[in-house]
């Protein structure tokens, strides 16, 4: 029985964030590639009862594939180090400050990296008034994929946000430009922490939940055709990034770029430490154009998972 037939990896998938179906999808992804890979797979979705099943299975590694609030922002995290059980991406406070957009725009700042201006701001006082001046948008401070995310264009009302929206929102000064994005392999199995190049993430509108994750709702061109110096800059970006907030595993970094402004035009929007893995997510396709196939971008995960993230 060779290594990889006899652990048991679990893929814990779902859960109860506003991302469950887009985890589910995620988490079949990657489970289905594992076992192509010749691992004994074990798919759960993720409910009150996680930690009695993963010590009922007896897992010897868990794949994270939890996308959202509770898998990505260290809890799950946290009860797996309770565990002691060996998981992917990256550890509590990682992933806590890079859901927290706030907080990891301090790191972001500390580190010298460019941002748009922000701030917090409850639901009342988004109703009340334009709290900054538009264009600019408001979202969840601890949400990811464009959930519950508005544009306020200039002449706009100010906008009266949906009762699932959390009390405190981030205001954010809208960038304009194209979207771009950049994963990093953390240091691990394959090496030294590397980037994948650039990805120029092309939509008819906003680049909102259902862009990112439907068939057609965007077009990805990588590596990104943009000049080498905002390629370069994209990717020593993401790095640090990665490298600021303690992130483990895979990450990916998302920007702004507004042509007209060149280098002065870059600004980070997040990183995501949980990156979707579904069949029209951004990492996998970097990856595969830097020649790592999607089950040895698996397996490259499973082999980094540790404790003490």
């Amino acid at each position: 029985m060779s290594s990889r037939a006899s652990r048991t990896v679990v893929v814990i998938k779902g859960g109860p964030s506003s991302e469950r179906e887009v985890s589910l999808s995620s988490g079949a992804e990657c489970a289905a590639a594992l076992r192509e890979d010749g691992f004994q797979v074990i798919e759960l979705d993720a409910g009150a009862d996680l930690a009695q099943r993963l010590v009922e299975i007896g897992a010897d590694v868990v794949f994270n594939g939890l996308h959202g609030r509770w898998g990505e922002d260290g809890c799950v995290q946290g009860l797996l180090e309770w565990l002691r059980l060996p998981y992917t991406h990256s550890g509590v406070m990682a992933s806590a400050l890079a859901m927290d957009k706030e907080r990891t725009k301090d790191i972001y700042r500390a580190e010298g990296l460019p941002v748009a201006a922000s701030r917090l701001a409850t639901r009342a006082e988004v109703a009340a008034g334009h709290v900054m001046a538009p264009p600019y948008v408001v979202k969840p401070y601890n949400e990811g994929s464009s959930v519950g995310v508005y544009l306020v264009h200039a002449g706009d009302a100010p906008p009266i946000l949906s009762d699932a929206m959390p009390e405190t929102v981030m205001v954010e000064a809208f960038a304009p430009g194209r979207e771009l994005t950049t994963s990093v392999l953390g240091a691990g199995p394959l090496g030294p922490a590397r980037t994948l190049g650039v990805t120029d993430i092309l939509t008819d509108g906003w680049y909102d939940y259902d862009a990112k994750y439907k068939p057609g709702g965007s077009r990805h061109v990588c590596p990104a055709q943009i000049p080498e110096e905002i390629a370069a800059l994209c990717e020593d970006y993401a790095l640090r990034a990665h490298e600021a907030l303690g992130c483990r595993g895979v990450t990916r970094t998302d920007f702004r770029w507004d042509e007209a402004r060149g280098s002065d035009g870059l600004i980070l929007l997040e990183t995501n430490t949980q990156p979707g893995m579904t069949p029209t997510s951004l990492v996998p396709e970097q990856a595969q154009a830097k020649g790592i196939s999607f089950p040895e971008l698996c397996r490259w995960m499973v082999e980094d998972a540790s404790c003490d993230r």
